[in-house]
C-alpha cells in the first residue's frame, strides 16, 4: 500500500483555494499545495460552509493527502463532517487523475478509516460511490463496506451508498479483529 500523510486545511486555506489563489493556500496550510487542489474549488466553498454552520467539522473534513517520501500532494480526503447523531460518518476522498492506480485511494481510506475507529463517538462510516466508479467500488468493497442502497447527489447524480460498521477492516481484505 501507498504510504501517505494528511494535512489538515484551516478555513484560511480553504477561503485562498476558493479565491483561486495557491499562493496564499501553500502559506496558511504550511505546505506547497497543487493546483488540483484550487480545480476542487466547488468542494472548498460546501466545506467552509460547513465549518460555519458547525466549527467541529474542520477537525473532520478537508486534508491534502501528501505522498511519503515524495512529499506530493496526490488528492485529498476527510469526512463530510462530524458524526451524526447515530455516530455516523461519511467519508470522501480524491485522488488526482495523474496519481490513480498506484494504491493511494486504499491508503486514503485504510486512513480514514483508523481515523474513524478510534472516536468512540462512530459507530459506522459511510461512502457513495457513482455506480460507474469501478475503481472506487472495488476500494470499498476491500475494506468490508456493503452497499445498504441509493441516493441522489446533485454533483454526482446516482450513487451507490455502502456503509462500514466501526470495528472493520483497517487493511484492504483484512478480516475485521485481524488488525
Amino acid at each position: 500500500m501507498a504510504t501517505i500523510r494528511f494535512l489538515p486545511l484551516s478555513p484560511a486555506a480553504l477561503a485562498a483555494l476558493v479565491d483561486g489563489d495557491l499562493d496564499a493556500a501553500s502559506a496558511a496550510a504550511g505546505y506547497p499545495l497543487s493546483s488540483f487542489l484550487v480545480d476542487e474549488r466547488w468542494l472548498w466553498e460546501v466545506r467552509l460552509a460547513d465549518i460555519g454552520r458547525d466549527p467541529e467539522a474542520a477537525d473532520w473534513i478537508a486534508r491534502a493527502v501528501i505522498a511519503e517520501p515524495e512529499g506530493v500532494i496526490v488528492g485529498h480526503g476527510g469526512f463530510h463532517g462530524p458524526p451524526d447523531e447515530n455516530g455516523v460518518v461519511e467519508v470522501g476522498y480524491t485522488v488526482a487523475p495523474e496519481f490513480r492506480l498506484r494504491g493511494y485511494a486504499t491508503a486514503i481510506l485504510a486512513g480514514l478509516l483508523a481515523r474513524a475507529d478510534a472516536d468512540p463517538r462512530v459507530t459506522a462510516v459511510r461512502a457513495s460511490v457513482r455506480p460507474d466508479n469501478t475503481g472506487s467500488r472495488k476500494v470499498v468493497a476491500r475494506f468490508g463496506f456493503r452497499k445498504i442502497g441509493e441516493q441522489w447527489d446533485p454533483e454526482d447524480g446516482i450513487e451507490d451508498v455502502y456503509l462500514r460498521e466501526v470495528g472493520g477492516p483497517t487493511r484492504p481484505g483484512a478480516h475485521p479483529g485481524r488488525r
